[in-house]
């Protein structure tokens, strides 16, 4: 799928393809440095992290396991309310590992502050953040992640894994949607 498959639904292209490939090469670049000589376990946060899991995955050569979480936050329409079920744990024991989660967009915090705290209590060696996007303007929980990709502005994104009711998470790139979508 591609910004002329969406046809009226795409409003406008945020983070082209080439810029977020760009962006995955140099945050890899920074992880293996930052590991190197160390065995690393990347946690991705299913779905939306799926498509920036796989290439960091590939972009990488720090020696890596992967594992997957899905964790759901309960509240009213789109806003978490904090509150956290782990719908998928981990297959994994992260006793003494050093775990880099990986997430695809941070807005609140809430839940990524939540799970944080979940997988620090396992006794890992170092937990980190690895999130290609952050919405700085919607933060209510300060998260310290450590590898960030892109700052951007606090609208609803689709594209790389990001959905709108489970559609467009297979576009290449990072868009908004045409208010008549949603509306």
């Amino acid at each position: 799928m591609d910004a002329g498959d969406m046809g009226r639904d795409l409003e406008k292209v945020l983070i082209p393809e080439e810029e977020l490939q760009t962006k995955i090469k140099e945050l890899a670049q920074r992880i293996d440095d930052d590991y190197a000589g160390r065995e690393l376990l990347l946690v991705g946060v299913l779905r939306g992290a799926v498509m920036v899991m796989a290439d960091l995955a590939r972009a990488l050569h720090t020696p890596l396991e992967m594992d997957w979480m899905a964790v759901s936050s309960y509240g009213s329409g789109t806003k978490s309310s904090g509150v956290v079920r782990v719908l998928k744990d981990l297959d994994t024991d992260i006793t003494g590992r050093h775990v880099l989660v990986v997430e695809d967009i941070i807005d609140s915090g809430l839940t990524l502050s939540w799970l944080l705290q979940n997988l620090e209590s396992r006794g890992p060696a170092s937990v980190e953040v690895c999130a290609l996007l952050r919405k700085p303007e919607a933060i209510r929980t300060p998260v310290d992640v450590k590898y960030v990709g892109f700052d951007i502005p606090n609208e609803f994104v689709i594209g790389y894994g990001l959905d709108y009711a489970e559609k467009y998470r297979n576009l290449p790139f990072i868009g908004t949607l045409a208010p008549h979508v949603y509306s």
